[in-house]
């Protein structure tokens, strides 16, 4: 046990052996029932963040590799014996190496299965989301493991200034070369994050309307009243005003009509009334006003303004079919007419000299004749 093997006792390399085996075979220990308890924690939460985030935490556990935790244990085992310079430079070197690269593991597998457990959630919910949420995931991977890389290299002893320069310089270039593709996944990330409208809303765009159909990473596909298919650029579509039809959450309803002007001033101060009564009598409806607003030619004109709190169109116009065909049968059983667009032309008959002359010749004649 004396005897020595490279400046340590025999017996301090098997005490360096034993503590490397242990915390290797201690920590994979750790790991596997730390990871079961969260699983099982997982399966007994409901649905959820909190079932979402033990999910996160079993699968990244579990993504710890043995060959890591060797290195754990191989430099605590190192750390017990007196050895060269070089040699504790070299093992701590590449212990902090696999460490890194397990850090990449675990943020690599929590991403995976964060998109894993949201695609099973939402594919039928709001499966654009899912599609920005992958591309978003895809890119937060390939930095982690850039930045990941990058401090492997500067580990090892690699002057990683200029290589890092180099990528700024081709970072930019590329950037600027792809601007219009970055502005387009960028407000496609922020439609998703900021939901101003989800697929399935039915949007008004300048003069465009339609329901949304699709919402990709640069392009959102809107499907027209009259059936066909119109594409925005995702970039443009966030600079324009949206109209969010179905985030209404009630319907202002603002209609006139004119009655005849020889109706009666009793029956048109009490239209007001009754008319209230038959917008009151709709389910679904809040009445504001109702008022003689105008008397201009050839009418008197009324404006009714009432609420309706349902956002489904077909509902809303069964509401004023049905208060339109009672004013109607009020008008009816009121002997009132509706104004139509009626012009009346007055014709007058000028006499001129000339047929002043001829009526003086008839006279004249007459008057012979008589004589």
């Amino acid at each position: 046990m004396n005897y020595i093997i490279l400046a340590n006792p025999v017996a301090d390399w098997l005490i360096a052996l034993a503590a490397m085996v242990a915390v290797t075979i201690g920590l994979d220990a750790l790991k596997s029932i730390i990871a079961r308890r969260l699983g099982a924690g997982a399966t007994q939460t409901e649905t959820g963040t909190p079932a979402l985030l033990h999910d996160i935490a079993a699968a990244t556990l579990r993504s710890t590799k043995l060959v890591v935790l060797g290195f754990v244990g191989l430099y605590v085992g190192a750390s017990l014996l007196t050895l060269p310079a070089k040699a504790d430079l070299f093992i701590g070197r590449f212990a902090i190496t696999a460490l890194l690269v397990q850090v990449a593991l675990w943020g690599d597998t929590g991403l995976r299965t964060w998109l894993r457990v949201t695609r099973a959630q939402r594919s039928s919910e709001d499966p654009d989301r899912v599609t920005s949420s992958a591309a978003v995931t895809f890119l937060v991977r390939v930095a982690l493991w850039a930045i990941v890389a990058l401090m492997v290299l500067d580990n090892l002893g690699v002057n990683i200034t200029t290589l890092v320069a180099s990528l700024g310089i081709g970072g930019i270039a590329i950037a600027l070369a792809v601007q219009s593709i970055l502005g387009d996944l960028f407000a496609s990330l922020s439609i998703v994050l900021d939901k101003p409208f989800v697929v399935g809303d039915f949007i008004i765009v300048d003069k465009m309307l339609g329901t949304v159909e699709k919402i990709g990473l640069k392009t959102t596909r809107v499907r027209s009243l009259g059936g066909e298919q119109i594409v925005f650029s995702n970039n443009d579509l966030l600079k324009s005003r949206i109209q969010n039809l179905r985030r209404m959450a009630s319907r202002r309803v603002v209609f006139g009509f004119g009655v005849s002007h020889r109706t009666p001033e009793p029956i048109l101060r009490a239209l007001p009334a009754l008319l209230e009564e038959i917008v009151r009598a709709q389910p679904q409806v809040r009445f504001d006003r109702a008022h003689l607003s105008g008397l201009a030619a050839p009418s008197f004109n009324y404006e009714v303004v009432y609420y309706v709190d349902n956002t489904d169109y077909t509902i809303y116009m069964d509401i004023q079919q049905e208060i339109y065909l009672r004013i109607v049968a009020l008008l009816q059983a009121q002997d009132v007419a509706l104004a139509l667009p009626v012009q009346t032309v007055q014709l007058t008959r000028e006499a001129r000299p000339h047929d002043s002359a001829q009526a003086g010749n008839d006279a004249d004649a007459s008057l012979g004749k008589a004589a």
